[in-house]
Protein backbone atom coordinates (compact mmCIF):
# COMPACT_ATOMS: atom_id res chain seq x y z
CA UNK A 1 0.00 0.00 0.00
CA UNK A 2 3.00 2.29 0.67
CA UNK A 3 4.45 2.03 -2.69
CA UNK A 4 1.03 2.72 -4.35
CA UNK A 5 0.77 5.59 -2.05
CA UNK A 6 4.27 6.63 -3.61
CA UNK A 7 3.08 5.89 -6.82
CA UNK A 8 0.16 8.39 -6.27
CA UNK A 9 3.00 10.86 -5.24
CA UNK A 10 5.12 10.61 -7.62
CA UNK A 11 2.74 10.79 -10.90
CA UNK A 12 0.81 13.23 -9.35
CA UNK A 13 3.95 15.65 -10.07
CA UNK A 14 4.37 13.82 -13.73
CA UNK A 15 1.10 14.58 -14.36
CA UNK A 16 1.28 18.45 -13.55
CA UNK A 17 4.57 18.77 -15.30
CA UNK A 18 5.38 20.17 -19.07
CA UNK A 19 8.26 17.79 -19.54
CA UNK A 20 10.23 15.00 -17.38
CA UNK A 21 12.71 17.50 -16.58
CA UNK A 22 10.51 19.94 -14.88
CA UNK A 23 9.50 16.82 -13.01
CA UNK A 24 12.98 15.80 -12.31
CA UNK A 25 13.54 19.09 -11.05
CA UNK A 26 9.82 19.13 -8.60
CA UNK A 27 11.01 16.09 -7.28
CA UNK A 28 14.69 16.99 -6.60
CA UNK A 29 15.64 13.40 -8.88
CA UNK A 30 17.84 13.11 -11.49
CA UNK A 31 16.10 12.81 -15.54
CA UNK A 32 17.09 8.71 -15.31
CA UNK A 33 15.61 8.49 -11.96
CA UNK A 34 12.11 9.78 -13.00
CA UNK A 35 12.37 7.58 -16.28
CA UNK A 36 12.82 4.24 -14.45
CA UNK A 37 10.37 5.35 -11.59
CA UNK A 38 7.62 6.13 -14.63
CA UNK A 39 8.66 2.88 -16.23
CA UNK A 40 8.10 0.56 -13.15
CA UNK A 41 5.11 2.35 -12.66
CA UNK A 42 3.65 1.52 -16.20
CA UNK A 43 5.07 -2.14 -15.86
CA UNK A 44 2.92 -2.21 -12.38
CA UNK A 45 -0.26 -1.09 -14.06
CA UNK A 46 0.26 -2.79 -17.34
CA UNK A 47 -0.68 0.08 -19.42
CA UNK A 48 1.18 3.17 -21.01
CA UNK A 49 0.62 6.54 -19.07
CA UNK A 50 2.37 9.24 -21.01
CA UNK A 51 3.56 9.25 -24.91
CA UNK A 52 7.07 9.11 -25.56
CA UNK A 53 8.76 11.23 -28.07
CA UNK A 54 7.07 14.49 -27.35
CA UNK A 55 8.58 17.51 -26.39
CA UNK A 56 6.37 18.39 -24.24
CA UNK A 57 4.57 15.81 -21.82
CA UNK A 58 1.66 14.24 -23.03
CA UNK A 59 -0.33 11.66 -20.98
CA UNK A 60 -2.34 8.90 -22.72
CA UNK A 61 -5.94 8.25 -22.21
CA UNK A 62 -4.97 5.97 -19.62
CA UNK A 63 -2.37 8.79 -17.90
CA UNK A 64 -5.27 10.82 -17.79
CA UNK A 65 -7.96 8.57 -16.34
CA UNK A 66 -5.01 7.97 -13.39
CA UNK A 67 -4.00 11.27 -13.00
CA UNK A 68 -8.30 12.67 -12.56
CA UNK A 69 -8.50 10.07 -10.14
CA UNK A 70 -5.60 9.89 -7.90
CA UNK A 71 -6.43 13.52 -6.63
CA UNK A 72 -9.34 12.03 -5.17
CA UNK A 73 -8.10 9.34 -3.52
CA UNK A 74 -5.15 10.96 -1.95
CA UNK A 75 -7.60 13.53 -0.44
CA UNK A 76 -9.62 10.51 0.53
CA UNK A 77 -6.35 9.17 2.55
CA UNK A 78 -5.31 12.57 3.65
CA UNK A 79 -8.90 12.52 5.33
CA UNK A 80 -9.04 9.44 6.90
CA UNK A 81 -5.84 10.39 8.47
CA UNK A 82 -7.12 13.14 9.79
CA UNK A 83 -9.81 11.30 11.57
CA UNK A 84 -7.46 9.41 13.06
CA UNK A 85 -5.02 11.77 14.64
CA UNK A 86 -8.31 13.28 16.44
CA UNK A 87 -8.77 9.82 17.82
CA UNK A 88 -5.68 9.18 18.98
CA UNK A 89 -4.95 12.97 20.40
CA UNK A 90 -1.35 12.37 17.81
CA UNK A 91 -0.67 14.17 14.98
CA UNK A 92 0.15 12.01 11.94
CA UNK A 93 0.14 11.18 8.27
CA UNK A 94 2.43 13.08 5.60
CA UNK A 95 2.68 16.67 4.22
CA UNK A 96 4.05 18.18 1.38
CA UNK A 97 5.55 21.56 2.36
CA UNK A 98 6.87 24.20 -0.61
CA UNK A 99 9.55 26.93 0.35
CA UNK A 100 11.51 29.37 -1.54
CA UNK A 101 15.40 28.39 -1.76
CA UNK A 102 16.30 30.76 0.83
CA UNK A 103 14.09 30.89 3.72
CA UNK A 104 13.26 27.63 3.47
CA UNK A 105 17.38 26.32 3.66
CA UNK A 106 17.69 29.32 6.82
CA UNK A 107 14.51 28.75 8.44
CA UNK A 108 11.58 26.53 7.46
CA UNK A 109 13.89 23.59 7.33
CA UNK A 110 14.96 23.87 11.20
CA UNK A 111 11.26 24.44 12.21
CA UNK A 112 9.86 20.93 10.35
CA UNK A 113 12.99 19.97 12.40
CA UNK A 114 11.52 21.12 15.52
CA UNK A 115 7.73 20.06 14.60
CA UNK A 116 8.45 16.38 13.56
CA UNK A 117 10.61 15.55 16.68
CA UNK A 118 7.69 16.95 18.64
CA UNK A 119 4.76 14.61 16.34
CA UNK A 120 7.39 11.10 15.54
CA UNK A 121 3.84 9.84 13.47
CA UNK A 122 4.51 12.97 11.11
CA UNK A 123 6.18 12.31 7.53
CA UNK A 124 7.29 15.82 6.37
CA UNK A 125 8.28 16.59 2.80
CA UNK A 126 10.09 19.79 1.65
CA UNK A 127 10.71 21.22 -1.38
CA UNK A 128 13.08 24.19 -2.07
CA UNK A 129 12.86 25.87 -5.57
CA UNK A 130 13.93 29.45 -7.07
CA UNK A 131 10.82 28.48 -9.47
CA UNK A 132 7.44 30.30 -9.20
CA UNK A 133 4.68 29.20 -7.12
CA UNK A 134 2.28 27.19 -9.16
CA UNK A 135 -1.14 26.63 -6.76
CA UNK A 136 -3.27 25.62 -9.43
CA UNK A 137 -1.29 22.61 -9.67
CA UNK A 138 -2.08 21.07 -6.11
CA UNK A 139 1.69 20.19 -5.48
CA UNK A 140 1.83 20.90 -2.03
CA UNK A 141 0.05 20.98 1.04
CA UNK A 142 1.23 23.61 2.66
CA UNK A 143 3.51 26.17 0.95
CA UNK A 144 5.27 29.25 2.16
CA UNK A 145 5.73 32.10 -0.04
CA UNK A 146 7.01 35.66 0.45
CA UNK A 147 5.32 38.57 -0.98
CA UNK A 148 1.86 38.85 -2.41
CA UNK A 149 0.14 35.62 -3.18
CA UNK A 150 0.01 34.64 -6.82
CA UNK A 151 -3.26 33.19 -6.68
CA UNK A 152 -6.06 35.15 -4.61
CA UNK A 153 -8.20 31.71 -3.99
CA UNK A 154 -5.85 30.61 -1.54
CA UNK A 155 -5.65 30.50 2.25
CA UNK A 156 -3.34 32.31 3.46
CA UNK A 157 -2.25 33.15 7.09
CA UNK A 158 0.66 35.78 7.51
CA UNK A 159 3.51 34.35 9.45
CA UNK A 160 5.57 37.21 10.00
CA UNK A 161 6.33 40.86 8.63
CA UNK A 162 8.78 41.83 6.03
CA UNK A 163 9.82 44.28 3.48
CA UNK A 164 12.36 44.37 0.36
CA UNK A 165 14.91 47.27 1.00
CA UNK A 166 17.68 48.17 -1.54
CA UNK A 167 21.38 47.90 0.11
CA UNK A 168 25.04 47.83 -0.96
CA UNK A 169 28.77 47.34 0.37
CA UNK A 170 30.19 50.35 1.54
CA UNK A 171 33.03 49.95 -0.99
CA UNK A 172 30.33 50.10 -3.78
CA UNK A 173 29.14 53.31 -1.79
CA UNK A 174 32.30 54.97 -1.93
CA UNK A 175 33.51 54.17 -5.18
CA UNK A 176 29.73 54.39 -7.02
CA UNK A 177 28.31 57.03 -4.73
CA UNK A 178 25.08 56.97 -2.77
CA UNK A 179 21.84 57.35 -5.09
CA UNK A 180 19.88 60.35 -3.81
CA UNK A 181 16.58 59.49 -5.71
CA UNK A 182 14.77 56.55 -6.97
CA UNK A 183 15.31 57.35 -10.60
CA UNK A 184 19.74 57.10 -9.54
CA UNK A 185 19.08 53.75 -9.40
CA UNK A 186 19.00 53.15 -13.31
CA UNK A 187 22.46 54.39 -13.33
CA UNK A 188 23.96 52.57 -10.74
CA UNK A 189 25.15 48.37 -10.95
CA UNK A 190 21.94 46.85 -9.40
CA UNK A 191 22.43 43.02 -9.12
CA UNK A 192 18.97 40.96 -10.30
CA UNK A 193 17.37 38.45 -8.75
CA UNK A 194 15.44 36.08 -11.15
CA UNK A 195 12.97 34.48 -9.12
CA UNK A 196 9.17 33.47 -9.33
CA UNK A 197 7.92 35.38 -12.68
CA UNK A 198 7.28 39.00 -13.57
CA UNK A 199 9.32 42.08 -14.27
CA UNK A 200 12.85 40.90 -12.55
CA UNK A 201 14.67 44.27 -13.20
CA UNK A 202 11.55 46.45 -12.13
CA UNK A 203 12.21 47.44 -8.56
CA UNK A 204 8.61 48.92 -6.83
CA UNK A 205 9.20 51.68 -3.82
CA UNK A 206 6.80 53.83 -1.68
CA UNK A 207 2.89 51.95 -0.56
CA UNK A 208 -0.13 51.34 -2.44
CA UNK A 209 -1.21 55.14 -2.38
CA UNK A 210 2.39 56.51 -3.41
CA UNK A 211 3.32 53.98 -5.76
CA UNK A 212 6.83 54.32 -7.30
CA UNK A 213 9.00 52.08 -9.57
CA UNK A 214 12.60 52.13 -11.69
CA UNK A 215 13.93 49.57 -14.22
CA UNK A 216 17.18 49.19 -13.09
CA UNK A 217 20.45 47.55 -14.78
CA UNK A 218 23.38 45.72 -14.30
CA UNK A 219 25.80 42.97 -15.38
CA UNK A 220 24.65 40.04 -12.87
CA UNK A 221 21.98 38.64 -11.90
CA UNK A 222 21.08 34.73 -10.77
CA UNK A 223 17.80 32.65 -9.15
CA UNK A 224 19.88 32.04 -6.31
CA UNK A 225 19.30 35.15 -3.18
CA UNK A 226 22.18 33.90 -1.30
CA UNK A 227 24.75 34.36 -4.20
CA UNK A 228 23.07 37.73 -5.43
CA UNK A 229 23.53 38.76 -1.48
CA UNK A 230 27.53 37.58 -1.42
CA UNK A 231 28.08 39.67 -4.80
CA UNK A 232 26.54 42.68 -2.95
CA UNK A 233 29.02 41.67 0.00
CA UNK A 234 32.32 42.06 -2.34
CA UNK A 235 30.98 45.28 -3.90
CA UNK A 236 29.53 44.28 -7.42
CA UNK A 237 26.22 46.33 -6.65
CA UNK A 238 22.66 47.58 -5.19
CA UNK A 239 20.93 44.58 -4.54
CA UNK A 240 17.08 44.25 -3.50
CA UNK A 241 16.73 41.98 -0.96
CA UNK A 242 14.01 40.93 1.85
CA UNK A 243 14.96 42.56 5.34
CA UNK A 244 15.32 39.41 7.05
CA UNK A 245 17.86 38.18 4.60
CA UNK A 246 20.05 41.24 4.80
CA UNK A 247 19.12 42.97 8.16
CA UNK A 248 22.93 40.82 10.10
CA UNK A 249 24.64 42.36 7.30
CA UNK A 250 23.05 45.85 7.87
CA UNK A 251 23.80 45.29 12.00
CA UNK A 252 27.46 44.74 11.32
CA UNK A 253 28.08 47.36 8.10
CA UNK A 254 28.77 45.23 5.93
CA UNK A 255 26.12 46.36 3.99
CA UNK A 256 24.39 49.77 3.95
CA UNK A 257 21.02 50.61 3.64
CA UNK A 258 20.27 52.43 0.05
CA UNK A 259 17.76 55.45 0.18
CA UNK A 260 16.90 54.93 3.55
CA UNK A 261 14.61 57.83 3.65
CA UNK A 262 12.24 56.14 0.98
CA UNK A 263 9.71 53.38 1.86
CA UNK A 264 9.58 50.39 0.09
CA UNK A 265 6.41 47.67 -0.18
CA UNK A 266 5.70 45.12 2.02
CA UNK A 267 6.89 41.57 1.27
CA UNK A 268 5.10 39.27 3.94
CA UNK A 269 5.97 36.03 5.02
CA UNK A 270 2.54 33.58 4.40
CA UNK A 271 1.14 30.37 4.72
CA UNK A 272 -0.65 29.35 1.55
CA UNK A 273 -2.96 26.30 1.28
CA UNK A 274 -5.85 25.27 -1.31
CA UNK A 275 -8.76 27.06 -0.10
CA UNK A 276 -11.44 24.48 -1.58
CA UNK A 277 -10.46 21.39 0.57
CA UNK A 278 -10.29 20.01 4.24
CA UNK A 279 -7.77 21.39 6.05
CA UNK A 280 -6.10 18.47 8.43
CA UNK A 281 -5.51 19.04 11.87
CA UNK A 282 -1.61 18.69 11.00
CA UNK A 283 -1.52 21.02 8.80
CA UNK A 284 -3.00 23.87 10.96
CA UNK A 285 -0.90 23.31 13.98
CA UNK A 286 2.07 23.41 11.35
CA UNK A 287 0.84 26.81 10.40
CA UNK A 288 0.28 27.70 14.52
CA UNK A 289 4.47 26.70 14.78
CA UNK A 290 5.61 28.75 12.07
CA UNK A 291 3.54 31.27 12.88
CA UNK A 292 5.05 31.56 16.56
CA UNK A 293 8.40 30.64 15.93
CA UNK A 294 9.46 32.27 12.46
CA UNK A 295 9.19 35.80 13.52
CA UNK A 296 11.59 35.37 16.21
CA UNK A 297 14.08 33.72 13.98
CA UNK A 298 14.20 35.97 11.05
CA UNK A 299 15.18 38.87 13.75
CA UNK A 300 18.44 36.46 14.89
Amino acid sequence: MENALDDLHFFQVVAASETLTAAARELGWSLPVVSKRLKALEQRLDARLVHRGTRRLVLTSEGELYASRLETILEQVRELEDQLTHRSGELRGSMAVQATLGLGRAHIAPLLGEFTARHPQLDVRLHTSALPLRPHRREFDLAVHVGTPPDSTLRMRRLAKNRRVPCAAPSYVERRGMPERVEDLAEHDCIVLRENEGDFDLWRFGDARHPRQVRVRGRLSSNDGDIVTDWALRGHGVIMRSEWQVRSHLESGALVRVLPGVPTPSADIYALLSDDVHVPRRISELVKHLAARLPARIKL
